[in-house]
């Protein structure tokens, strides 16, 4: 299905000037790698539960659909006044996180939509194998239905994101519908795992400034991508390649998906492109905080 790509402000997101500068961003990111440990993978089933329609998928959902957030972690921004003992609340950005900063030749690699059980358990084989670690920004209506495979992400060093419950189209959505979209999503992240998701990707790249006000009353930070691998057009795993191959730079963030159609080319592709960026001197990183 089209996912992140099937919007006008698309453009404008990838527009945006430099993102933020890298001296501030550079604490965020990991600089050291970590070897994950040996897991086996869950049989897949025949399909996911993503809609075939996108432009269903991108519209509003019911409400009935996107579990109410509880006030999950939410704080009035007008009122809030933070303990100094605390620690710092999380800026409210006006743009989101490119790339990362150029810490020599060093990549991130994310995975939008999942987690699938037909694919998901693939991807993590082939980054196991390589010893890296990349970004899983998960949908709240697939981790609610597969918590174990949230788990296996986890156990294995990926940085989970937050994708929104239901994958909508956030600009059409009242502020209160994003707090549920994200406010429900970070708390079945932190039910399943002990702690609550630090980064998000607004669907379709459509973000807004209700969106950075709530991501960041989450203290989540906001994370776009430069290169774009448009698997979810299912255009051959050559042509993704090629994409990614072709894009690589320091400081990129790539763009594929593990859930929402599909997948089995994003699978082949990123069989065949992480050797190569490895051979090729690229080190792949993920940020943290």
């Amino acid at each position: 299905m089209e996912k992140d790509q099937k919007s006008p402000t698309r453009r404008s997101v990838l527009g945006f000037a430099a993102c933020v500068a890298a001296a501030a961003a550079a604490p965020l990111f990991n600089t050291e790698a970590t070897r994950t440990p040996n897991r086996t993978s869950t049989p897949a089933p025949a399909a996911g539960p993503q809609a075939a329609d996108p432009k269903a998928a991108a519209g509003p959902q019911s409400a009935a659909t996107v579990p109410k957030a509880s006030a999950y972690r939410l704080q009035p921004m007008t009122a809030f006044v933070p303990n100094p003992l605390m620690r710092a609340a999380t800026p409210v950005r006006q743009e989101p996180f490119l790339r990362m900063p150029a810490l020599g030749r060093s990549m991130v690699l994310s995975f939008d939509d999942g987690p699938h059980p037909r694919y998901t358990p693939d991807i993590l084989k082939i980054l196991r194998k390589h010893d890296v670690r990349a970004m899983f920004f998960v949908c709240g209506e697939m981790a609610v239905e597969h918590p174990d495979l949230l788990r296996r992400v986890a156990d294995d060093g990926h940085v989970i994101g937050n994708h929104t419950w239901s994958h909508p189209l956030v600009p059409r959505l009242s502020a209160s519908r994003i707090r549920d979209e994200l406010g429900s999503t970070s708390e079945i992240i932190e039910k399943t795992l002990g702690s609550p998701p630090l980064w998000y990707r607004a669907p379709y790249g459509a973000w807004n400034k209700n969106s950075f006000e709530i991501g960041a009353e989450l203290g989540m930070e906001p994370l776009a991508w430069t290169i774009d691998s448009l698997d979810w057009r299912e255009p051959g795993t050559g042509k993704i390649v090629s994409r990614v191959l072709g894009g690589a730079e320091p400081g990129a963030v790539v763009l594929s998906h593990d859930a929402g159609g599909d997948r089995s080319q994003s699978v082949a592709a990123l069989r065949r492109y992480l050797p190569k960026l490895l051979r090729s001197g690229y080190r792949i990183r993920v940020p943290v905080r």
